[in-house]
């Protein structure tokens, strides 16, 4: 295996390689903001496993590694050790595995590094992070467009967030899984408020507290069951995460008042 087979994505703060001699799974442009070129330290390692032979349909591998767990999506075979740092994908029979598979093992250490990965999109208006929270078709990407539009701010994601627990902020990262919507920045922010959606005739917004606050969030984030003490680590993370930033309810109009509404109602302390 050269070296050009070896990529290396710096994702948050952890590099992700990538060990692939035909790399069928590169159709996503994404991934190329994520091109990293410090190999002095590895979190993860993926090699994706040529076949060494074929007789009668039936595929022959040789693994040098140790693993102890598999896993199955679609066709596609995973094989992973217990701490998911050490991992091989058999060649791919569908290169849209790539995707769903490397974020399974993206997550599988990024909850150690105190982060969550939630279903929404994320703006930066003036250095100030907003999370766009909901359910897909809720309208995340177009309020995002909308606060592109009207105020200048950069979209970092469209639609998959990993949120981390620092000292200082929560950050939320943007990462090359970005569902069906376009927008992927290699960049983070400082995540000020969390905006759950719901589609009326009317803009209005509220700021949510107790248990329903935690039951809108919780909706959006995506939970790492198939780990030992995922679920733990993701609601600790969680549970800090709601007790520092305020979340609002947003019913709106895809406009600019409601851009206007959420302006105010989350930086009114700024005025």
């Amino acid at each position: 295996m050269s070296l050009k087979d070896n990529l290396i994505f710096r994702i948050t703060c952890l590099n992700f390689r990538v060990t692939d001699s035909l790399r069928v799974w590169e159709n996503d442009s994404a991934w190329d903001k994520f091109v990293s070129d410090n190999s002095s330290t590895t979190d993860i390692e993926l090699r994706i496993e040529q076949r060494k032979s074929l007789d009668y349909q039936v595929e022959r591998y040789e693994l040098s590694k140790k693993y102890e767990q598999v896993l199955r999506y679609g066709s596609d075979i995973l094989l992973t050790n217990r701490e998911w740092n050490i991992c091989t994908l058999l060649s791919l029979h569908d290169p849209a595995s790539f995707s769903i598979l490397a974020n399974h093992i993206f997550y599988s250490r990024a909850v150690y590094h105190n982060m969550i990965q939630c279903h929404s999109s994320l703006v930066d208006w003036k250095g100030k992070g907003i999370l766009f929270l909901g359910p897909s078709g809720i309208g995340k990407t177009t309020q995002a467009e909308l606060w592109n539009k009207y105020r200048d701010a950069i979209i970092i994601n469209g639609d998959i967030v990993f949120v981390q627990e620092t000292p200082d902020a929560f950050l939320g990262w943007g990462t090359p899984w970005h569902g069906s919507s376009p927008y992927c920045e290699n960049t983070n922010v400082p995540v000020c408020a969390m905006v759950v959606l719901k589609q009326t005739l009317e803009n209005s917004i509220r700021e949510l507290t107790g248990f329903e606050k935690v039951t809108a969030v919780s909706n959006s984030v995506f939970y790492p069951r198939w780990l030992e003490n995922g679920m733990e680590l993701c609601l600790e993370t969680l549970d800090h995460l709601l007790a520092k930033v305020p979340v609002y309810e947003l019913s709106c109009r895809p406009d600019e008042d409601a851009v206007r509404l959420t302006e105010e109602t989350i930086f009114k302390q700024d005025k």
